[in-house]
């Protein structure tokens, strides 16, 4: 069956674009999921200004009145949770379990930001001079063009798009074309449980080239006033350099090679445990996925042992059902996996068989008929080291690196090494170990005896390094990149007082001794 066609929505109407690509379901591949109507870069810009119109309206609402239009969106969104959960996992392959975990964070994103409409404080500030008063406030950015990923279809643009609009902002959204179904849910949800007016919420459907000129005409022409991207960080450098034309710093949210280190105080049942989540659910494919586990000498063949067998024993098939993985998301990323298999070098050892899972590389205990879909090998590789492309790069699929360390010191160089810094992990028993790491790690995020994965909406998300140009998204952080402070004084007196040059000064009587008796 076939979904209605999906086009790009501008001022609240639909606008179809110049071709149409279809949406399969990774998991069955003859499965069609929907068909995409793709626009070009005039329609990007053109959202943007109709983005940019609605704007003013939109900032005239009062803002706990957004912010109640907000509990309405979370609101619908709960009670839709499981047929866009389904959605989910019919369009990108990720496991329901997982999918309705995301849409869980739709909702809880909407009940974090659902009072902030209510505390977007400012401060009252006291001024050098007698009669007069300083404030400070908050405003809208603007106009916002949030560009996001397709692995985390509802959760992440959730993150960019609450609270933009919660701040006052309207939104142009370009999710991949790899979700499009998903992305139009989505914006359902938004547009009526929020009754958002037209243009105030925006969506192009469009390949990333025909967004980024579209973007770059919409920055030009002054109806974007800030950007969000999660993606790669080749995407992300050539957005940081578009907006920094403009004079304007996006918000970058960007990839990882997040280590997972073992401590010779670690529980390896829980660091197994951990590791098999962080690098193998959604096959791998997020952004905070485990890149490489870093064990002591002492505990590293044990580690391998288990983590292995932990491997090997993993449901892996029908992402319907109880399994670890799915399918790969997408075509491309499928392809890019193979790439990833050619950087293992003679000096590493590969656990599991490298490729797709066939009648001829069959998997024990696949769950479901693999020939029907994206289905790949989880694979371990044992002995990467700095210069390894595996070690230094992030591989977006189902493989993990395992090296190993000597000492504290070295442990803390080799999870730096990448220049990555999203997220990171230690398993310890060690208060100390702990406290040095969370010091040390460049990393944004820090888990101890946690995996990689698994953020929480009410806490700060992002990364440094090659992960990120340092903003962050989720909590009440994420505020700063969807509003600019503004300063106000306000003067009383009657007469001009010039700061810095009319500040009254009490004099001190500096040739005071104290007598003694």
């Amino acid at each position: 069956m076939t979904d209605k066609l999906v086009t790009s929505i501008i001022d609240g109407k639909p606008v179809e674009g110049t071709r149409t690509i279809t949406s399969p379901n990774p998991a069955h591949l003859d499965d069609t999921v929907a068909e995409i109507s793709l626009a070009q870069a005039q329609t990007f810009a053109d959202a943007a200004a109709s983005a940019k119109r609605a704007q003013p309206g939109w900032a005239a609402v009062p803002a706990p009145v957004r912010g109640r239009a907000i509990a309405h969106i979370g609101r619908l969104v709960e009670s839709n949770a499981e047929r866009l959960a389904a959605l989910v996992t019919r369009e990108i392959g990720k496991p329901y379990v997982e999918a309705l975990g995301e849409v869980r964070e739709v909702v809880d994103t909407c009940d974090v930001f659902l009072g902030e409409g209510r505390r977007l404080y400012g401060q009252t500030v006291p001024s050098e001079m007698p009669d007069k008063q300083l404030f400070t406030f908050r405003n809208p950015v603007g106009t916002a063009a949030v560009i996001t990923a397709g692995n985390f279809p509802v959760a992440v643009p959730s993150w960019y798009i609450v609270p933009a609009l919660l701040c006052g902002n309207t939104v142009v959204w370009k999710p991949a074309e790899y979700s499009a179904a998903v992305s139009r849910a989505f914006h359902e949800l938004f547009v009526r449980g929020g009754g958002l007016p037209p243009g105030v919420f925006n969506v192009v459907y469009a390949e990333g080239a025909d967004a980024q000129a579209g973007l770059e005409q919409a920055l030009g022409a002054g109806t974007v006033d800030k950007v969000g991207f999660t993606g790669s960080p080749e995407v992300g450098r050539e957005i940081g350099a578009l907006t920094g034309r403009h004079l304007q710093t996006a918000c970058l949210e960007l990839g990882g090679k997040n280590p997972l280190v073992v401590t010779p105080s670690a529980d390896l049942d829980l660091a197994v445990e951990g590791a098999l989540f962080s690098g193998f659910g959604t096959g791998g494919q997020r952004c905070t996925s485990l890149g490489t586990a870093i064990a002591h000498e002492s505990r590293h063949a044990e580690f391998l042992e288990r983590f292995t067998a932990a491997v090997e024993s993993a449901t892996i098939g029908d992402p319907t059902g109880d399994v670890l993985m799915g399918p790969m998301l997408d075509e491309k990323f499928a392809r890019r996996y193979e790439e990833f298999l050619g950087w293992i070098e003679p000096h590493h050892t590969r656990y599991g068989t490298p490729g797709r899972i066939t009648s001829e590389q069959p998997r024990d205990g696949f769950a479901g008929e693999a020939a029907e879909g994206l289905y790949y090998h989880p694979v371990i590789v044992d002995g990467v080291r700095p210069g390894d492309r595996l070690f230094d790069q992030e591989t977006f699929g189902p493989i993990v690196g395992v090296t190993t360390y000597r000492d504290f010191d070295e442990a803390i160089e080799l999870a730096n090494a990448p220049g990555y810094g999203l997220s990171a992990s230690i398993y310890t028993s060690d208060p100390a170990d702990a406290l040095a790491f969370r010091e040390r790690i460049g990393a944004g995020m820090v888990s101890v005896n946690n995996s990689t994965s698994g953020a929480e909406v009410h806490l700060p998300f992002g990364g440094n390094g090659k992960s990120g140009n340092g903003s962050r998204l989720s909590g009440l952080w994420v505020i700063d990149q969807f509003t600019r402070w503004q300063s106000m004084n306000w003067d009383y007196s009657g007469k001009l007082q010039k700061a810095q040059m009319d500040v009254a000064e009490l004099v001190p009587d500096t040739e005071f001794r104290l007598s003694t008796p």
